[in-house]
């Protein structure tokens, strides 16, 4: 099986980017295909697998002409991916799909309006976050209180003293099941100034990552709650792979706005086992 296939990143949170226009070269994505794809020894090596497929041809209700059908390294399906959107939103203008202004793109967690920049940035509307309750995360032989955020994903975010307090991330930290029955990203906080913090996450479904874009809303929205500070507010998001911004505002949408490029591209005769 020959097919084209590009490489991208957010913040080095990276993805394969598999063109499937009308849905005739992939069909449902398979997920072990998914995971041999992502492997960085023995496939191209990603976070994740986002297929660039027309609404229609996926069957989804969107009033976006594009839809991001977005898999983690392990292939299970994701709701949303903040950084991805930006990459895919990239690659749009950059093969001219779209022109070079304010788009809507479908996702499974709804059509998301998605800005490109003057200094080449992009901006994602990420909808309104919720903040839940408190739950408890294990982690490194340690035990957190977690504040319960969702930004499309699930999230955990917990705040401490120093970010490796939580080890090495290598396993998923350990989270309450009934809390998220369908598991958790979390995040790991620290507070480096005034709407300034850094984090670690261990991302459900492809483990410890150099970003992620729903997670840097999840500790915006958590950070400013914690500091009560009032709306608009925005904070810079410092990550293993680069910075990112999150503005909560005054409507409660919270806007990511980061780096997105596209690095490679090419035809891959698979041949792996």
């Amino acid at each position: 099986m020959t097919f084209p296939w590009l490489k991208g990143h957010g913040t080095q949170n990276d993805f394969v980017l598999l063109p499937d226009h009308d849905g005739s070269i992939h069909g449902e994505l398979d997920a072990d295909f998914v995971t041999r794809l992502c492997h960085r020894r023995k496939g191209i090596g990603a976070d994740g697998v986002i297929r660039v497929i027309g609404s229609a041809a996926l069957g989804e209700r969107s009033a976006g002409e594009w839809f991001m059908d977005y898999r983690n390294a392990d292939g299970s399906v994701s709701e949303m991916c903040g950084n991805g959107i930006r990459v895919f939103a990239r690659h749009l203008i950059d093969e001219g799909l779209v022109p070079d202004e304010p788009m809507l793109i479908g996702t499974r967690d709804g059509d998301k309006h998605v800005t490109p920049l003057p200094d080449g940035e992009v901006s994602v509307d990420m909808g309104i976050g919720e903040l839940r309750g408190t739950s408890k995360i294990a982690a490194a032989g340690h035990v957190w209180e977690a504040q319960d955020v969702r930004t499309g994903n699930p999230h955990a975010v917990v705040f401490v003293d120093r970010l490796d307090e939580a080890g090495p991330l290598l396993q998923a930290p350990e989270h309450d099941p009934e809390t998220y029955p369908h598991g958790v990203n979390v995040e790991f906080v620290r507070r480096l100034g005034p709407a300034h913090v850094e984090m670690r996450v261990h991302e459900r479904g492809s483990g410890e990552t150099l970003s992620c874009g729903t997670g840097a809303c999840a500790v915006g929205l958590a950070a400013a709650r914690r500091d009560g500070v009032d709306q608009p507010a925005t904070y810079r998001v410092d990550v293993p792979g680069g910075t990112l911004h999150v503005t909560w505002r005054a409507d409660d949408h919270l806007i990511l706005t980061g780096p997105a490029e596209i690095v490679a591209r090419g035809d891959l005769e698979w041949i792996g086992r």
